[in-house]
């Protein structure tokens, strides 16, 4: 570990203990991270012992990097680490330091930054909220949730994650020219809800992506979701309706509830098609009353008032009536990728991957029909086929094996689903509507 990274966690917890107007937003995520008690507070004062400074950076040898300096101490028992003189610390810091450091924390940013020429304003702004942490929201769910079989019901409802927890970013998504002006047009409501408001516009930011199972509608509501540093609660619809959960009414009540209490958030609702399959039933009243309140919470949802954007998905567009289409002020297609989004795709998933004599371009044409998804189980037969060769570079010919591979089973689940639906089976139509609706 550097000696530097050393002195900077010291140097940030002094200045979070000696500076009260500073607060949590102040610290950075991994600081943050490893100094949560538990209770979204990171108390006063804070003490920087050895293996905190370890859980910092995620290295060992804390105590080992600092102590040649003249300036520096360890308790011996319980591995607190001190100055015992703070401003040859300081002095030593801003000779060894630099601007870009600095400006990747706010409270050394607070502590240093006119001798850096680095705002603290800026720094603040860049630096990731506590709202966004891990830590942060799964707290506030057990805070609201509690404990019990309330709770765990409720859990087996909903999947939560935390910005910080969305590894697919905006960039890493190929949208069409549509999709990214209602992305930007959702950014901008959430940027001025104050403003939407005051002009009386509350029924804005309930979107519906609608397309086939693996054209990016969950990836691009996650992104949206690290983009915007929202908490993300996702909702499989099929599951509200499942008749094995009880009071699914009341449930449907807790999601909302959750996601006011969360706000701002985003609520992604899947498998929206499952109220069109319920509304059609006539085997189960309860589970209508369930759509029914579905329905009725989601008017009483807003982006403006409530600081929550919804969105649905489906992929089977013609199963929903208009009662379930007039909730949603935005529909959002997601078709298959043609030719030059493959190939925009397969650069972004091949980025990280050797590949000798590759041209997504050609590959592109010869992977007409496939999904974002389908590529990226694509690439993964092809790495796992160089994997058993004992190869960790690929070849363009072991991407193009990959896709008949692929394409071959495709057509072979297709034809198995086939028989399964037909009447000489004894099948039904449900298999149609099941089939792939969990890739994305």
């Amino acid at each position: 570990m550097e000696r530097l990274d050393v002195v900077e966690v010291m140097l940030t917890a002094e200045a979070y203990n000696e500076n009260p107007e500073l607060d949590e937003d102040d610290l950075p995520p991994r600081f943050r991270k490893a100094a949560w008690n538990g209770e979204r507070k990171i108390e006063r004062p804070l003490t920087v012992t050895e293996d905190f400074v370890e859980e910092v950076h995620g290295e060992e040898g804390a105590w080992e990097a600092i102590e040649e300096l003249p300036f520096t101490d360890r308790d011996t028992l319980d591995g607190t680490l001190r100055f015992t003189v703070t401003d040859l610390a300081r002095d030593w810091y801003r000779d060894q330091a630099d601007a870009d450091r600095v400006s990747l924390n706010p409270a050394l940013a607070y502590e240093f930054g006119d001798d850096f020429d680095v705002s603290y304003d800026e720094v603040v702004a860049e630096n990731r909220p506590k709202e966004a942490d891990a830590e942060w929201v799964h707290s506030l769910v057990e805070e609201i949730l509690g404990e019990g079989e309330d709770a765990e019901e409720m859990l087996e409802l909903v999947e939560i994650y935390a910005p910080a927890e969305i590894e697919q970013g905006l960039d890493d998504i190929v949208l069409t020219d549509e999709q990214e002006k209602e992305v930007e047009k959702v950014m901008k409501a959430i940027e001025h809800r104050d403003y939407l408001r005051e002009v009386g516009l509350s029924e804005i930011g309930k979107l519906l992506f609608v397309g086939p199972p693996g054209t990016g509608k969950t990836s691009t509501a996650k992104a949206l979701s690290g983009r915007l540093e929202l908490p993300f609660i996702e909702v499989k619809l099929s599951m509200i309706t499942s008749q094995y959960l009880g009071e699914t009414a009341k449930n449907v009540d807790k999601v909302f509830e959750l996601a006011k209490m969360l706000s701002p958030c985003i609520l992604f609702i899947d498998e929206f098609d499952s109220i069109a399959k319920t509304r059609d039933s006539d085997e189960h009243a309860a589970l209508k009353r369930t759509v029914n309140t579905l329905l009725k919470s989601i008017d009483d949802i807003s982006l403006v008032r409530d600081s929550v954007l919804l969105i649905g998905a489906t992929n089977h567009p013609k199963m929903l009536d208009y009662a379930a289409w007039r909730r949603f002020d935005e529909i959002v297609e997601f078709p298959a990728p043609d030719e030059e989004m493959r190939a925009q795709i397969l650069r972004i998933i091949t980025h990280d991957v050797e590949i000798e004599d590759f041209d997504a371009d050609e590959l592109a044409s010869e992977t007409e029909g496939l999904t974002g998804s389908d590529l990226r189980l694509v690439l993964r037969e092809a790495v796992l086929d160089a994997l058993t060769n004992d190869r960790t570079k690929l070849t363009h010919d072991d991407l193009v094996r990959a896709v008949e591979n692929f394409e071959k089973r495709k057509n072979l689940k297709e034809l198995d689903m086939m028989e399964e639906s037909s009447p000489i089976n004894g099948g039904g139509h449900d298999h149609d509507h099941s089939a792939g609706t969990h890739q994305h």
